[in-house]
């Protein structure tokens, strides 16, 4: 691996982390939302 593609795997993991929190704070969001309005979440099994 070069240095410049070890840089931009390094980038990308950078994006991936902050995408993955704002992912994580909108379904957070979404829970507080359904949890004031008083919307029951389906239970999901896998």
């Amino acid at each position: 691996m070069q240095v410049s593609e070890a840089q931009r795997l390094r980038e990308l993991e950078s994006e991936n982390s902050k995408l993955e929190r704002l992912l994580t704070e909108a379904h957070l969001d979404m829970h507080a939302l359904k949890s004031v309005l008083g919307v029951k979440e389906p239970h999901l099994k896998f």
